[in-house]
């Protein structure tokens, strides 16, 4: 187990999803709500794209899109605050890849090796979910250090599966610092 205390501040990635409800207004708000923590600062986020369901398929269609924060929180506190913002927009976990109301992954946090009962960094199958994928790829940036974008181009180019990600339109997310579009 590799867990570096943070120092200032991290950039991290979450993929942000929604079937049930006003899909995107959802996704929206749990932007909002991530950007007015006093310790977050979303800094770019990706077009929204519609996707299968995966794993339980009896749901209808998602929403997902990727964001990138900068924050002062080390890891396992901003999956806390994650969580809580999931559960405030009505989250319940009934069945697992099941319907949900909204769902917010911690992906990467600057190439950290986490492994702890409540967080395993970077996500153990990021890599293998083009719904999680091609959203990441617009947002994690050519130059970015940590590898996360190279990691990314590899595993989108040899992966099956990227027809059930639809381009459904771009995010139109406002925060202070002006508006976002992808």
């Amino acid at each position: 187990m590799n867990i570096h205390p943070t120092s200032g501040t991290s950039e991290a990635y979450i993929a942000l999803g929604a079937n049930l409800g006003d899909r995107e207004a959802t996704l929206l708000e749990a932007l909002n709500r991530l950007d007015a923590h006093s310790e977050i600062q979303v800094l770019r986020c990706s077009r929204l794209y519609e996707t299968d369901p995966v794993g339980y398929l009896d749901q209808p269609c998602f929403v997902n899109m990727a964001a990138a924060v900068q924050t002062t929180l080390n890891p396992e506190a901003l999956l806390t605050v994650m969580q809580h913002i999931e559960l405030e927009l009505g989250r319940e976990r009934k069945i697992r890849f099941g319907p949900r109301t909204v769902d917010l992954d911690l992906l990467w946090v600057e190439g950290q090796k986490i492994d702890t009962p409540l967080l395993t960094l970077p996500h153990p199958r990021m890599m293998e979910r083009a719904f999680v994928l091609v959203p990441l790829t617009d947002i994690v940036p050519e130059g970015e250090s940590s590898g996360l974008y190279r990691y990314t181009q590899e595993a989108l180019t040899s992966m099956n599966g990227k027809e059930g990600v639809r381009y459904w339109k771009t995010c139109n997310w406002r925060s202070e610092s002006g508006l976002f579009e992808n």
